[in-house]
């Protein structure tokens, strides 16, 4: 089941991913993963799969406004 799978069936809460991407975003070097069902999504490994991403994290001086992923239905 993907990310976007779990959410539409209300399996992932908006609370829960924004809890996931804050505390990655806090400290990259820490495991960040949501539980759903019997299953876990990796935010860690979504991030570094998606190359727009794992580029803009890898801004040195970026400020927090950029690394800010916009709002997106999924």
């Amino acid at each position: 089941m993907t990310g976007g799978e779990a959410y539409k069936q209300k399996l992932l809460t908006d609370d829960a991913l924004d809890a996931a991407i804050s505390a990655y975003l806090a400290d990259p070097s820490k495991p960040a993963v949501i539980e759903i069902e019997k299953g876990r999504i990796d935010v860690t490994a979504a991030v570094l799969a998606h190359p727009r991403s794992a580029g803009e994290l890898a801004v040195e001086d970026a400020t927090p406004a950029r690394r800010v992923v916009p709002q997106f239905e999924i």
